[in-house]
Order: C-alpha cells, then sequence, then structure tokens
C-alpha cells in the first residue's frame, strides 16, 4: 500500500484519503441558485451545463456506490441530466436542489441494477474512481473498491453520499426515505468496519 492509499481516521472519518482532492461544489453560480438551474435547464443549455459541471462527480460516485460497474455508472450520469430536463414539478423557493439531483442519480442507478440484474458483491475487476479524473490511480482506485466491498448496500451508499458527496446525513436520509437516526447509526457502523479493514485504530472523538 502506497502513502497515497493510506486512510486517515481524524475526526468523524476522512477515510478515503485517495479521493478528497475533488473540488468543491459551488452551490450558487452569479445570481443563481441551483433551485433556479434546475427550473431553467429544460430550455436552457447552458443552465443544464452549470449543473452536469456541478453535479456530474457525485452523480457518478451515487451511481457507483449501487451499481459497482463504470460504465453503468456513466449511463446513469447521462440518464439523470436527461430526466432532469424533463421535471415540471420542483419549486426553486422550497426545493433542495442537490439532493433532488442525487435522488434522481439513486433512483436510475437502481433501476439499472435491477434492469442487470447484478451482483453487488462480484465486482472484483471493477474500479471506484472520481468520473473524469484522471488523478486517481489504478492502485488506489483497485484499494477503495476492495474496501467498499466489506459494506452492504445501505451502508456503501451511505458512506459514499457523506464521503465523496458530502452530503449531510439529513440530507442521505431524505433520499434514501430512512430515518436520520438509522443513517448516522449505518454510516458509523460502515465506519469502523473500513477502518479495521484497512488497518487504522478508531480514534475517540
Amino acid at each position: 500500500m502506497t502513502a497515497e492509499t493510506k486512510l486517515s481516521a481524524g475526526g468523524d472519518g476522512i477515510i478515503f484519503a485517495a479521493i478528497t482532492h475533488k473540488k468543491n461544489i459551488t452551490v450558487t453560480t452569479g445570481n443563481e441558485s441551483v433551485n433556479d438551474l434546475i427550473i431553467s435547464c429544460s430550455t436552457s443549455k447552458e443552465a443544464l451545463c452549470r449543473l452536469y459541471e456541478m453535479f456530474k462527480n457525485n452523480v457518478f460516485a451515487v451511481a457507483y456506490s449501487i451499481t459497482a460497474d463504470y460504465h453503468l455508472s456513466e449511463d446513469c450520469v447521462a440518464e439523470t441530466f436527461v430526466r432532469l430536463t424533463q421535471v415540471k414539478r420542483f419549486s426553486a423557493s422550497k426545493g433542495d436542489g442537490k439532493g433532488f439531483i442525487l435522488t434522481i442519480a439513486r433512483n436510475v442507478a437502481l433501476e439499472l441494477r435491477r434492469k442487470y440484474k447484478l451482483d453487488i458483491k462480484d465486482t472484483s475487476d471493477q474500479l471506484i474512481q472520481n468520473y473524469g479524473d484522471s488523478e486517481l490511480t489504478v492502485e488506489n482506485s483497485i484499494f477503495i473498491n476492495q474496501l467498499l466491498q466489506n459494506l452492504n448496500d445501505k451502508q456503501r451508499q451511505i458512506v459514499v453520499m457523506k464521503v465523496c458527496a458530502e452530503l449531510t446525513f439529513k440530507e442521505i436520509a431524505k433520499i434514501m426515505k430512512s430515518p436520520e437516526t438509522t443513517v448516522k447509526s449505518r454510516y458509523k457502523r460502515a465506519m469502523t468496519i473500513l477502518k479495521e479493514k484497512a488497518g487504522v485504530e478508531n480514534e475517540k472523538v
């Protein structure tokens, strides 16, 4: 294991050191919020392009946590933004734009997994990586993928949404339609498993 693939157990568990170098998402663009862009994207190519650049990595991460298939996850990214242009009911003043997009992504990914009857455990030849990110090496990708295989389906989705997509527990709970306390419990258990498998000692916080 190289220095780049070592895990950090600091705080609440920034455990994937290899994928924490991604750019932060900007939730506003000029005078337009994510919610406003969603409202406009059906008729504005510029609005759709902005949303795509802002959320393509997160959508891919959520999709991969469900399908464990790189190409299907790419398909999920495309389909998510196609469906976004077809949205008819969304309130710019009351909506949660980021959560709304990732909910679509999760639903699309689940549909693809059912369609192709994927076995999430049979993914030894797959790689997890940031969408379009060439900086993440194959070695790091395999290492991260192997760690994630130690989690069950819901644990893996929660970890990816929390660590990669940087969602709050409240946002994840809404997307997964689960109580926030349940999401927190699953995340805590998942982080314990990942640290144990990676040989990282748990720290009390």
